[in-house]
């Protein structure tokens, strides 16, 4: 892989709340060499003038759906897993164009598409997956019809396509160690209702407090952790209070939980787009009645979450949570957080931020020495106007995945 010297670009390093100026980047060996204020001499690297546009770590999505090709999830089951492979593979690549080296699957996500990411036979990001998604009967997960409980024992059920059922702490415990037997990531659990499957109520509680603690106790023997969907204050207590490090969504949200979370140092990884692109997109691709109901009390409260978790200082993650057609919106959740947030947080969240969640701090979001060389090239400020971000891609004409340029229209 040959080295690679850019020059003449304003830096956007990961966590410097304003672009540097004056930087100079050297790249060897899928790896960041050397970051200076000077003149950066090195023989036979290519150097790449960027004349003046802004250079960035690559961008991180950590809460993404790969094999979520319908909108409709219970239709998702349906599917055949080949065809569901070659609609991730679509999604992946666009995801690329638009800057985003790194994502996080939470549902759905295995070892074949990782591979298939890693080897290029997807011209997609880094892939981290957290397998299947775990789920009691009648939760989130569970998108089987009715009439299949009643033709079915749990042991004969057909598998589904992006959770799990586990009952039990037993249950819980056998489908946490074969997902990271597979490799997953980390470990998502249901904890409290959603929005795409229409049978449970936003506010139920899922899964047991022995349940939880089991699941984080056999992520934390993988050195791991547990992502938990949950939206009301009540179960995001209950979550954190046991362990899970992760909450996904947290649209309904109070103070007193929100300084909870921080007091536990647990992360909250919004995903407001998805909620915009369901109300607009979602009626036309299947989105169930039901499930359009229990869209509206979400996506109401979704900009004063931002407010009440920045308030109580809870670490912020970047994720989008979009489904079949609507992943196209990915990059629109940094405008809809520019409403409550400051450009430089949103984009150190997508960043520096994502990384620390994935316990890669200092090697992944971040422009540095000795970090990976997941860069992204902009044109524009996108401390000024993240605006330049949105869209799919057309802004940002170069991106590098580990020190290989995988997009290039410099030229």
């Amino acid at each position: 892989m040959p080295s690679t010297l850019f020059r003449n670009l304003r830096l956007f390093d990961g966590t410097t709340p304003h672009l540097i100026e004056g930087a100079e980047v050297l790249v060897e060996g899928g790896a960041i060499a050397e970051v200076s204020d000077r003149p950066i001499r090195h023989d036979g690297a290519h150097v790449v003038d960027l004349g003046g546009r802004t250079l960035m770590p690559g961008l991180i999505d950590a809460h993404y759906h790969a094999y979520a090709a319908d909108a409709n999830i219970g239709r998702l089951d349906l599917m055949p897993r080949s065809l569901m492979a070659l609609h991730a593979r679509r999604f992946l690549e666009a995801s690329l164009s638009r800057g985003f080296t790194t994502i996080r699957d939470v549902g759905g996500a295995d070892f074949g598409l990782a591979v298939a990411c890693e080897s290029g036979l997807i011209d997609g990001p880094r892939l981290l997956y957290c397998g299947r998604a775990l789920s009691p009967t009648g939760g989130h997960g569970d998108s089987r019809p009715n009439a299949w409980l009643e033709q079915f024992c749990g042991c004969c059920a057909p598998a589904l396509s992006i959770g799990v059922i586990a009952d039990g702490v037993d249950e819980v415990r056998r489908a946490i160690r074969a997902e990271l037997k597979r490799g997953a990531h980390a470990i998502k659990i249901m904890a409290s209702g959603g929005v795409a499957s229409p049978s449970d109520p936003i506010w139920t509680l899922q899964y047991s407090d022995e349940e939880i603690a089991t699941a984080v106790w056999e992520t934390r023997a993988w050195r791991t952790y547990v992502v938990a969907h949950a939206y009301t204050p009540e179960a995001i207590t209950r979550a954190v209070s046991l362990g899970v490090r992760s909450i996904e969504h947290a649209n309904l949200i109070d103070e007193p939980t929100a300084r909870l979370m921080a007091e536990r140092g647990a992360f909250a990884v919004p995903t407001l787009v998805t909620y915009d692109a369901l109300d607009k997109d979602g009626p036309a691709l299947g989105l169930p009645k039901e499930s359009q109901e229990k869209l509206k009390v979400v996506r109401a409260a979704g900009l004063r979450s931002l407010e009440i978790l920045k308030a109580a200082g809870v670490r912020m993650g970047f994720g989008t949570d979009l489904l079949a057609e609507m992943h196209r919106r990915q990059s629109d959740e940094f405008v809809i957080r520019r409403e409550v947030l400051t450009a430089a947080e949103i984009l150190a969240q997508a960043t520096s931020g994502n990384a620390a969640l994935l316990n890669r701090a200092g090697e992944l979001g971040t422009v540095a020495r000795g970090a990976v060389a997941d860069l992204i090239v902009v044109d524009g400020d996108p401390l000024r106007d993240i605006g330049v971000l949105t869209g799919q891609g057309e802004r940002i004409p170069l991106v590098m995945l580990a020190g290989a340029i995988r997009r290039n229209r410099l030229h």
